[in-house]
């Protein structure tokens, strides 16, 4: 897990960001425990406060549960409903993207060679 102090998203954002994407990808499976609180904190230096942020937006999500004395295990996934909830956010990402270029001036075909150059610079990324 890679995580960038200075990139304007917050830390236990950035957690919660990376198990969502394992979990929806299948990399990390239904009935998996994700790292204790205190070891994944210990493995990225940072709080257990902020792993434990991390970890409560993820439970608040439905994607794990806490289990007493054990840990936080991933739940079952309705994937579908997962990739639903997934394309409201990008369509209202993208919406806020073209008022912002509206107001900016910027033309259509700016704000798509914009996208279009994210796009593959964040997939290199990956």
């Amino acid at each position: 897990m890679k995580i960038l102090q200075n990139n304007g998203v917050p830390i236990y954002q950035q957690v919660a960001d990376d198990f969502r994407e394992q979990i929806m990808n299948g990399k990390i499976k239904e009935g998996s425990y994700l790292p204790s609180i205190r070891s994944l904190a210990k493995d990225l230096k940072i709080s257990v406060i902020t792993t434990m942020k991390a970890y409560e937006l993820l439970q608040e999500e439905g994607l794990v549960s806490a289990v007493q004395g054990k840990g936080y295990i991933v739940n079952p996934q309705d994937t579908e409903m997962m990739m639903e909830q997934q394309m409201r956010k990008v369509e209202a990402a993208l919406s806020e993207a073209i008022k912002a270029a509206d107001v900016a001036g910027i033309t259509d075909q700016e704000l798509m060679d914009t996208l279009q150059m994210l796009l593959t610079i964040n997939r290199e990324d990956v």
